[in-house]
């Protein structure tokens, strides 16, 4: 009876065991929610780097947080230079990339996207003084600034006549502008009017977007699980009216 007992015992304390290991799979489920989100915060007004707090800012991270709350997803970003960011994503270094990427044919065939969350043609930015420069038809003959690797450095590219200066980031590109260094920029709509709202005195946008472009967060090609969760969330911020807020907070040229 005694010898009965014992292993009933030593049963009911190995089904505990068992019961308590059971719980390491919803453990290791809800650790796998945190995902790692690369994103080249040099951006602005899309992504940059508060000087004060040191904390990465700007639209695309209230965005990607705003999908993160929705979706139960826990976010741990990554600040990279573009190039490695483009070369991570495309090895499955990250698991989602937002930083004002614009969604191309070459991109998807490399990583997937989410549905667009913003339209951001091409447009050409000149210093005030400028007169001779009144759209991308005025560069063939002037020298034009772009950050490497975008689709603003691809269209400048195609401008029969143009010198282009690629920068590592688009600020330096502005920089150059105002420091009469090149006779214009050629950026995403969003983040030229960004620039020239913070440099209303000396820079200017001119002509019409002459691109048809949209941005999309991207992410590694082997999980089609989390882009349908990052889209689910999108489309609740989307519903909330979120993008239009956005854009006023952040987007605003100030003029």
């Amino acid at each position: 009876m005694k010898k009965s007992l014992f292993v009933l015992s030593l049963v009911v304390a190995l089904s505990l065991v068992l019961s308590a290991c059971g719980g390491t799979p919803a453990a290791t489920e809800e650790a796998s929610k945190t995902i790692r989100v690369a994103t080249d915060a040099t951006w602005p007004p899309f992504e940059t780097v508060n000087e004060s707090t040191k904390e990465i800012q700007g639209f695309d991270i209230d965005l990607m947080n705003a999908i993160a709350e929705k979706t139960g997803l826990t976010i741990e970003y990554v600040n990279v230079g573009w190039d490695p960011l483009l070369a991570g994503m495309a090895q499955c270094q990250y698991d989602a990339a937002i930083s004002a990427m614009t969604i191309t044919d070459e991109r998807k065939e490399q990583f997937l996207f989410s549905e667009p969350y913003i339209n951001a043609g091409q447009i050409v930015s000149v210093r005030k003084d400028e007169t001779e420069i009144t759209g991308p038809d005025s560069l063939p003959g002037k020298t034009i600034g772009v950050q490497i690797g975008t689709t603003g450095a691809i269209e400048a590219e195609k401008i029969e006549g143009a010198t282009v200066k690629t920068y590592d980031t688009v600020d330096l590109a502005f920089l150059d502008l105002m420091n009469k260094q090149i006779d214009a920029v050629v950026a995403d709509y969003p983040t030229a009017v960004a620039f020239v709202g913070q440099n209303a005195d000396a820079l200017m946008t001119v002509g019409e977007v002459f691109t048809d472009e949209s941005y999309g967060i991207a992410v590694c090609k082997n999980n089609q699980e989390l882009v349908d969760q990052i889209n689910e969330g999108l489309a609740a911020v989307k519903a909330d009216n979120l993008i239009p807020e956005l854009e006023a907070k952040w987007l605003s040229s100030g003029e």
